[in-house]
């Protein structure tokens, strides 16, 4: 790995740790312990930008500095959120091998729009499995949550999952683009 690419990691990473913990971070009406926030933003850019390896080691980083610093209400929830991310990478990942080939920078729309429905699709069945498992489990893992419990909130957890992505794909998108174009100005 080369210093650029380490310094894009440092720096993405440095701005997503930020945003995570001093961001915005608006409750969800219908479960207010989940927050929607802005920091999942910069790692799709740097995603888009440099590739999945540093999108995902900024992801990682995120992780890793969560669990030092605030891992939030549950010790272990950092790793859903890298579930959460790595989910919606995967399916960002796998639309834009199938489609970039196929079309120019003219269809821009149609790669960004597909990427975001994969990404919204894989994030919200890993994040449905990952929470089907785990929040039965007493803390650190879980919240000790009874099955009927769970299955109740899946749904609304899922819609959070998907409105979430559903700004911070296209958004990422957007500032990749824009970056993108400021290079090749320069």
């Amino acid at each position: 790995m080369n210093s650029k690419t380490i310094a894009n990691i440092v720096v993405f990473a440095a701005l997503t740790i930020a945003l995570n913990l001093w961001g915005p971070k608006i409750p969800a009406p219908y479960l207010t312990f989940l927050k929607y926030q802005i920091w999942e933003i910069p790692i799709v850019t740097a995603f888009l930008l440099f590739g999945p390896l540093v999108g995902g080691l900024i992801a990682i980083a995120n992780t890793l500095m969560l669990f030092v610093v605030f891992p939030g209400d549950l010790p272990t929830g950092p790793l859903y959120n890298l579930a959460a991310v790595l989910g919606m990478l995967f399916g960002i990942y796998l639309m834009h091998k199938i489609l970039a080939k196929r079309f120019s920078e003219r269809n821009e729309a149609i790669v960004v729009t597909s990427s975001t429905a994969l990404g919204i699709v894989l994030r919200v069945v890993v994040m449905t499995i990952v929470n089907w498992v785990l929040l039965r489990y007493p803390p650190p893992v879980g919240y000790g949550i009874p099955e009927e419990s769970i299955l109740a909130w899946l749904p609304l957890i899922g819609i959070f999952n998907a409105s979430l992505a559903l700004y911070t794909i296209p958004v990422g998108h957007f500032i990749a683009k824009a970056v993108r174009s400021a290079i090749k100005t320069l």
